[in-house]
Formats: structure tokens, sequence, C-alpha cells
């Protein structure tokens, strides 16, 4: 509080009284509270941009085609976990047609870029003309197309990444013959420290492993776990949005290959898995 003295500044902006001006001037009245404090700067900055998941599925312009996707992907849900943020740099790993790619682009935004990767298998088996088309939509003006090889997803000059997903992919390592150790190192040295991974797959019985790879295309989640462990990662969160406990587990979990269940609406219990890179 300031001093009651003569010829001190007595700045009462509610008064709007200027500094004293000579010996007989009447000291200015006390304030009746104390001056506030000056805000910690760190509390001033401002918060980091939320994206709406709902509103991103929601977009008028999205292509019929994903949104007959939706019921099975659940895509709102799956952003909600990733925790997105416009100016993200983020990656999809096996992107096929470019579905998870493109809510990807939307929620990152023109300041964020996304890495959509497929390995020339994919492309030329039956993606290549999907992909193509999708990456020269104006919203996906963001998005770095990437045809390597999942041994080996990225570029070694490519800034660090805030997020990667796998969507329904990682269980194809198995019958590919791809490298998952190296899968994971590199996947694990192009995030940054606090990075995560994420992981999308089809349940697996107890004890499979990955054997299932090629014939219910399935991979157990206490495998994935292991694996990623042993990368470097942690296991930080898990979600249940799509989740089936009837799934016996026995049976092929790609919707083309199990038309009379998909029809039903009947799809494969599938685990999400979120895996951190230890750091700041």
């Amino acid at each position: 509080m300031l001093p009651v003295e003569s010829c001190r500044p007595a700045l009462l902006l509610a008064l709007g009284l200027a500094a004293c001006s000579g010996a007989g001037s009447a000291p200015p009245a006390e304030p009746s509270s104390s001056p506030t404090a000056k805000p910690d700067p760190a509390d001033t900055q401002p918060a980091p941009a939320q994206v709406d998941p709902v509103a991103i599925v929601a977009a008028d312009d999205r292509d019929p085609a994903d949104r007959e996707s939706d019921a099975r992907r659940k895509p709102a849900e799956l952003l909600e976990f990733m925790r997105l943020a416009p100016g993200m740099k983020v990656a999809d790993i096996g992107a096929g047609f470019g579905y998870t790619t493109e809510l990807l682009a939307r929620a990152v935004g023109p300041t964020g870029t996304v890495y959509s990767q497929n390995p020339t298998f994919v492309l030329d088996k039956f993606a290549r003309e999907g992909w193509d088309a999708r990456l020269a939509k104006p919203v996906n003006a963001n998005v770095v197309g990437l045809e390597r090889e999942f041994g080996d997803p990225f570029p070694a000059d490519i800034e660090p990444l805030d997020r990667v997903v796998n969507v329904l992919f990682y269980h194809d390592f198995g019958w590919m013959k791809i490298d998952r150790a190296a899968h994971d190192a590199d996947v694990f040295a192009a995030l940054r420290p606090g990075g995560t991974y994420v992981i999308v797959d089809s349940s697996a019985a107890a004890g499979h492993g990955i054997a299932d790879s090629e014939s219910l295309h399935r991979v157990e989640e206490a495998l994935v776990i292991t694996e990623l462990e042993a990368a470097g990662f942690t296991l930080t969160s898990r979600a249940d949005f799509l989740r089936d406990p009837s799934d016996t587990r026995d049976w092929n979990a790609l919707p083309w290959r199990s038309p009379e269940r998909a029809e039903a609406g009947e799809f494969s219990d599938k685990f999400v898995l979120e895996f951190t890179k230890p750091g700041a």
C-alpha cells in the first residue's frame, strides 16, 4: 500500500487523481483493498487449442463412404483418445485408403502436418488409386504421403512427431514378415519425448500371440504391450470404445472376409492402446 506522504505519487485510477501538486494538497484516500498482485507470466499463457472430434466427424464435406465406416470405427472416440490439437505433427501408419489420415488432417489443421504412410505392397495390391485421390483433396493439403515399408516407415530427417497411430495393421506385421522390433524402434525415434504411439487392432485369443495374423487378422494384446515396452515405450492408457466381450476371437476379423457378421453389425473385439515415449 502507498504511504500517505505529501508530494508522493498516488495512482488512484478509480478517482482519476494524479500526483499531489503542492504542500497544501490533501493526502489521497487509501484504497479499500490491497492492490491486485501481478499475475504469474506462466498463468497468462493461452491454453492449448482443443479440437472438437464430434464436429470433425460431422463435417459436411466428408465422403459418404467414410460416413458408412464411422459406426464400426468410432472416429470421434479415437480422436478424443489421441488428444489432438491444431499444429501437431502426426503420422498414420498403414494408412490404406486414408480414412484415418483425413480425420487427423482435419484435427491438426493447416498449421499441422500429417504423414500418411503406406508400403508399396498395400498400394499395389488395393490402395494406390484411393490413397492418391484422398491426398489430392484440398482438406488434405497438410498431408505428406510416405511410400515406405513398415520396418522403416519414416525418413531420417523427419521432424519430431507428437502422435503416431496404427489402426488395424500391427497384426499384419506377422504374416508380412516385418521386423517388428525395427518398426517399433523407428517410431520411438521419430516421436518427441512425451509423444505417443496409439495402436488399434483386433484381439486374438489369449496365448495366440501373432499366430492368427494371416488366417484371422488378429494379434494378442499382451504381445503388443510386451513388444512396445521392449522398445522403450510406457503403456499409459487404454480405451474400451471398440470392445466386444462376445467376440469368440476364432473368426476372420476383416469385415469383407466375414460379410454375414458385418451385415449384422457384429465386429471383432478391438483393443486401443496408448504408448508414450518417456521424457518431458
